[in-house]
């Protein structure tokens, strides 16, 4: 197949970006609009007003910061004892045409952490192990308790930073409530459609038993309520796909326009968070400069990935006539749908994927294990990318105070000790877990069997594994067999401790810069909507991630292309 010339593909990223731009301008304002409450009239206040009366509270009710991390944590541990039992009960269930068994404790416990941290790191083969009741009450409904979970977390953040004097910083259960009704529902609900109308399938028919021919012999066909999955997954940057091969599969993602359809849902939310953020804060040019830093770390690795695949392998020679390396890749996506779609799903935590990572040159591997290791700040997850750049920010702003002995400040608000430290705890709990497992597998005896490939490869599989699952963001490298009880439970303890701890770090610096007086910008006061911030804000998040995995970067895949180019 004729691949499209680069210059097409450049054109594609270029409207692409234009067209989500936009949107996210435009999503924004509407998202800025539910978390005020100005939607709740008529009859979408009065359904609110009966929901908030059965779950026990009120709109006018607000929580401090340690109020909102209990009612958010309570909530997702009821989640996650919800999807266990359904995961450890599935064979005495309905809906399971296929009569699939019980998980395993192990795989049930961390599929459970996986989805409820809106990780979606999958050790099992959905069409070959879930029920379509787990599928649809488990998987499905988790696709969106988590993803609001991140939102409203970060949403909660957002008012703690933008407001004065006051340690409310909003109603847990209020914010779920309106970002499920008016945000993931509907958008989802016509993503399903626009899916269904392209060919992912949707229904709840027993598997195709197919005779086959010539020697493949008969086949198995599954089938499934897949659209309502995938939209989800893909709005709410989950990843858990139906079927083992992800957007890889012809069923979840047919064309090269669903391709496009599923990137842009990936990306709207995570976009559209810098302008709910600009609204807030009454300075739209604050959300545009978090946006540009975002973009600015995005479209670089995007641009590498695609070049070092354009490259080529350069063992092949001759016998590649395409001139692209296209092993593990959709022949009906290309090169331009391939990387516009690897970039963007570890940029976010979304962990989606229609190539095969572990088929990658090995610069264009290195580029979505950077995304994920550098926290997912371009553009984040869903909620969770967003509040991990405040973290920035606040040892961004730290660091410049520091350097030009003025008291740093955010908006108005002086950043002291105890911010400093919960930044500080946000931005590196991710990137410590993935040093410590990647250590203790490499030394425990029997645990580097799970890597299919020797040396400098097999060391990037390892860490892209712990950081997929330390970052929540879920996609894998494709050679490496995390379903060992070894990876299953301390990936269980990774998802969740990456998910939460940094989670109510930020909460409590919130209800910390809530509760301070706004001071009036001075000649020292460092301009954070300014060019020279956005650079600032760039080289921090580039230092921290560079001074902590450099040393993994440079032993696998660094030496792996080195080798590779070397006709090793």
């Amino acid at each position: 197949m004729t691949q499209p010339a680069p210059l097409l593909d450049g054109l594609l990223f270029i409207a692409f970006f234009t067209a989500v731009t936009i949107t996210g301008v435009l999503f924004g304002r509407y998202m800025a609009h539910v978390f005020s409450g100005d939607y709740s009239r008529g009859i979408p206040g009065a359904l609110e007003a009966r929901l908030f009366r059965f779950i026990g509270t009120s709109a006018g009710e607000e929580e401090d910061w340690m109020g909102y991390a209990r009612e958010m944590l309570i909530f997702n541990g009821i989640g996650f004892i919800a999807l266990l039992a359904l995961l450890l009960l599935q064979g005495y269930l309905p809906l399971n045409p296929e009569g699939f068994g019980a998980f395993d404790p192990g795989t049930a416990l961390h599929t459970a952490a996986s989805f409820v941290t809106n990780t979606n790191y999958q050790i099992y083969a959905g069409e070959a192990s879930a029920s379509y009741l787990t599928q649809m009450a488990g998987f499905t409904v988790q696709n969106f308790l988590s993803a609001a979970t991140g939102i409203c977390i970060a949403i909660a953040v957002m008012r703690g930073v933008t407001r004065r004097s006051t340690d409310r910083i909003g109603n847990f259960r209020v914010d779920v409530t309106r970002c499920v009704l008016y945000i993931l529902l509907p958008v989802a609900f016509l993503a399903a459609l626009l899916l269904v109308s392209q060919g992912v399938i949707q229904n709840v028919d027993p598997y195709v038993h197919a005779a086959g021919y010539g020697p493949a012999g008969p086949q198995t066909i599954a089938m499934g309520p897949v659209a309502s999955q995938e939209a989800v997954k893909e709005f709410g940057t989950n990843g858990g796909g139906f079927f083992n091969a992800n957007s890889a599969h012809p069923y979840e993602n047919p064309t090269p326009f669903t391709n496009l359809v599923e990137i842009f849902l990936i990306l709207l939310i995570p976009v559209s968070l810098p302008f709910v953020f600009g609204r807030m804060a009454g300075s739209m040019r604050q959300g545009w400069a978090i946006y540009i830093v975002m973009l600015a770390i995005y479209l670089p690795a995007l641009g590498a990935l695609y070049v070092a695949e354009q490259d080529g392998n350069p063992l092949m020679g001759q016998f590649d006539v395409t001139g692209i390396s296209m092993e593990g890749k959709e022949v009906r996506f290309g090169l331009g749908g391939t990387a516009l779609f690897a970039a963007s799903t570890t940029a976010t935590s979304c962990g989606a994927v229609n190539a095969m990572f572990d088929s990658f040159m090995p610069i264009a591997g290195m580029v979505p294990m950077l995304l994920i290791l550098l926290g997912e700040v371009a553009f984040g997850g869903v909620g969770s990318g967003f509040y991990t750049i405040i973290g920035f920010i606040v040892v961004a702003v730290f660091i410049a105070g520091l350097m030009i002995g003025k008291t740093p400040e955010y908006l108005g608000k002086k950043i002291e000790i105890q911010e400093m430290r919960m930044a500080v705890l946000t931005v590196l709990v991710p990137g410590v877990l993935v040093l410590i497992l990647t250590g203790i597998a490499l030394f425990l005896p029997g645990t580097a069997g799970a890597m299919h490939n020797p040396g400098p490869h097999g060391l990037s599989e390892l860490v892209y594994t712990f950081a997929s699952m330390s970052n929540n963001n879920g996609s894998a490298f494709a050679g490496f067999d995390a379903s060992g009880i070894f990876y299953a439970l301390t990936g269980a303890a990774a998802m969740t401790i990456g998910r939460f701890v940094p989670a109510v770090a930020m909460l409590a610096l919130a209800g910390s810069i809530a509760q301070k007086k706004t001071v009036p910008p001075g000649p020292g006061t460092l301009p954070t909507a300014s060019a020279t911030f956005a650079i600032w804000m760039i080289l921090v998040i580039l230092i921290v991630g560079a001074l902590t995995f450099f040393p993994l970067f440079a032993m696998g895949p660094i030496v792996d292309h080195m080798l590779l180019s070397g006709g090793g």
